[in-house]
């Protein structure tokens, strides 16, 4: 299971990347404003990375928020797009958001299993 995870995490971040460095109109668009779609888009990285990278969660965050940046001055040389600080607040920190979501979730898991294994 944890390779399908791993997998999907590693989709998920390159079509973020494309969808963040292609040109605008390449980049899928919705309803929802930038802000929400970068929101929505992060917390679901940090959310598939979280749960793909159980064991190295904080390590795995740290690098994510480094490579937000990263991705956020790459900006800089792609045609039509345009670096800023305000977006990569968003990204990195809803991306934060997703990998707590995920800590959570194992959380959750975790008493659930011993209280079944207690009752059970």
């Amino acid at each position: 299971m944890s390779i399908f995870v791993r997998f999907f995490a590693w989709l998920l971040a390159a079509a973020v990347t494309f969808a963040t460095l292609s040109p605008p109109s390449l980049r899928p668009h919705s309803d929802l404003g930038q802000d929400s779609e970068h929101a929505l888009a992060f917390i679901l990285v940090g959310l598939a990375f979280g749960l793909a990278y159980r064991n190295r969660r904080w390590a795995v965050a740290a690098a994510a928020v480094v490579l937000i940046g990263v991705l956020e001055l790459m900006q800089f040389w792609a045609p039509g797009r345009h670096a800023r600080l305000e977006d990569f607040v968003v990204d990195a920190g809803t991306a934060c958001i997703g990998f707590a979501l995920a800590a959570a979730a194992d959380w959750v898991m975790t008493r659930f299993r011993a209280s079944s294994a207690l009752t059970g």
